[in-house]
């Protein structure tokens, strides 16, 4: 079984910043990619920043130049640093990981953490 645990919402005035952390725990051999999600109210959950194993970043065009995916190997940890958050940042925001065994993919999902961003 494997764990994925979020960290890091809260409530943020526009233009701060947040770090969100994901640790990966259990039945855990290889993690090929790690990605943030996020859901707001009466949306579709999206796809924010994705991580490979290599390093290789992808973000959504709203986030590029203010949110940075990093990754620390060791800790099995996904990072995601967001600065200059907007308002419309506001949403549940998931952890997703896939774990490798024997060639198949397996996804693991977080159980979100709540980012508001409200003066």
């Amino acid at each position: 079984q494997v764990q994925v645990v979020e960290s890091g919402g809260g409530l943020v005035q526009p233009g701060g910043s947040l770090r969100l952390s994901c640790a990966a725990s259990g039945n855990i051999f290889s993690i090929n990619t790690m990605d943030w999600y996020r859901q707001a109210p009466g949306k579709q959950r999206e796809l924010v920043a994705r991580i490979g194993s290599g390093g290789t970043t992808n973000y959504a065009d709203s986030v590029k130049g203010r949110f940075t995916i990093s990754r620390d190997n060791a800790k099995n940890t996904v990072y995601l640093q967001m600065n200059n958050l907007k308002p419309e940042d506001t949403a549940v925001y998931y952890c997703r990981i896939v774990v490798e065994r024997a060639l198949i993919g397996y996804q693991y999902w977080g159980q979100g953490t709540q980012v508001t961003v409200s003066s």
